[in-house]
């Protein structure tokens, strides 16, 4: 599906959609809760429907109703291979917890996640006494727990989410865990974790990062629970009033342990006028300028930061492009060669992306199947001096669905 996006001026208020981040996890942890919980504001994106889907399969009885879940939790062997979609977090995290299960189950996934390394899910998992393969460091995965538990060692450097799925897994092993985890990146996803995993009754012992220690025996219990909303989905519209108008996102907690929160640290930088209240961000136009941004910790952050950077006078250094390597797309290299095609410069030096401000014209981009480059790629051209086609745009659904019908509100000036 191809989406027209034509220079606007934005004005309006959207509501920031339900983090899948968030969710996913709630869904997953409430699956092993046995008895009943309900999870509030899931959301609608093709991630969390994965999960549920996956839940299901695994045992889980959920009942769907408009935008709430009613999970009776207790997991089971399912009867065919989990299929986890193009959702990375649920791969590395069911993989763990389907470790618990005392026989065989296998994961799969179709489109870019068939394409993304799952080692670490078989050095970590395989560490703690369970039995794993993969085909050729790909998918899929086959899983033969018990989790026997014991030390874990777990490169942190590539993506968190393998450290993610053997929290959530150890209070089901047979032992007390420990892991050891070095050069861990991202952070506040594992903060998200750990706080669902108090939410639901288990204790996590975080030693500074780099050491974990959870408490055998310890079980999820069932509870009411309500997902929060998204900053990384908000993050593009807040970038929108920052260049082309002004928006208002409410349903943000500034509070959260998300880790694009830090989305307002940079449009700071970059200049714009940002006024944080206590139920809703606003952010309007101003002249902009070229600013330093560490995203080592926030990757999914590059791609609104780059629609930023793009309508800034002068030069901007975003750190962190290693990050960008196994996301939906390569997302480094997509960057450059998408937002190349409409007039800007960008060039990768090491861990530095370098964004030259410029005049933005209009053309054909292609989503490369990565719903952050279709979200940029959009937002960016309201800016600009010509009309952008996205092709692929139909792969925002895996975030955020209802990404185009908001910016509807705010322009009413796209195809």
């Amino acid at each position: 599906m191809k989406r027209n996006v034509k220079p606007s001026t934005v004005s309006g208020t959207i509501v920031a959609p339900a983090s899948k981040s968030v969710a996913q996890r709630a869904i997953a942890i409430a699956s092993m809760a046995k008895g009943v919980s309900e999870i509030f504001s899931v959301g609608n994106s093709d991630d969390v429907k994965v999960a549920i889907s996956v839940c299901r399969a695994l045992g889980a009885m959920i009942d769907e109703q408009y935008d709430r879940l009613t999970i009776s939790g207790g997991l089971s062997l399912p009867k065919t291979v989990l299929n986890c979609g193009e959702s990375g977090l649920s791969v590395r995290m069911f993989s763990a917890i389907a470790s618990t299960l005392n026989d065989e189950v296998v994961l799969s996934g179709k489109g870019s996640l068939l394409n993304r390394p799952m080692g670490a899910v078989e050095e970590s998992l395989g560490s703690m006494g369970v039995k794993c393969s993969i085909n050729q460091g790909r998918l899929p995965i086959r899983i033969h727990g018990p989790l026997k538990g014991g030390v874990a060692n777990v490169d942190g450097s590539i993506s968190s989410q393998v450290l993610t799925g053997m929290l959530i897994a150890s209070p089901y092993a047979a032992s007390d865990v420990t892991i050891h985890v070095k050069n861990l990146q991202s952070r506040p996803y594992i903060d998200i974790t750990t706080e669902l995993m108090k939410a639901f009754g288990v204790n996590v012992a975080n030693k500074g990062y780099d050491e974990f220690l959870i408490k055998s025996g310890q079980r999820y219990q069932p509870r009411n629970y309500t997902v929060e909303g998204d900053w990384s989905g908000a993050a593009f519209f807040l970038v929108a009033g920052a260049i082309a108008g002004r928006v208002k996102v409410e349903n943000l907690k500034i509070s959260s342990s998300q880790a694009d929160k830090v989305i307002i640290n940079a449009l700071n930088y970059a200049g714009a006028k940002v006024s944080v209240y206590d139920n809703y961000i606003e952010v309007n136009k101003h002249l902009l300028h070229g600013f330093d941004f560490d995203a080592t910790h926030c990757p999914d952050l590059f791609p609104p930061l780059v629609a930023l950077a793009s309508h800034c006078e002068g030069e901007t250094k975003i750190l962190g492009v290693s990050r960008l390597r196994g996301k939906e797309s390569d997302r480094a290299a997509t960057l450059v060669e998408e937002f190349g095609k409409i007039g800007i410069d960008i060039k990768l030096v090491g861990e530095l992306m370098i964004i030259r401000g410029g005049t933005m014209k209009g053309g054909l981009v292609s989503s490369h199947g990565d719903h952050r480059i279709a979200m940029a790629t959009a937002i960016a051209a309201l800016a600009g001096e010509g009309m952008v086609e996205i092709d692929g745009a139909e792969v925002v659904a895996k975030s955020y669905p209802d990404f185009f019908e908001d910016l509807s509100t705010l322009t009413n000036k796209y195809d």
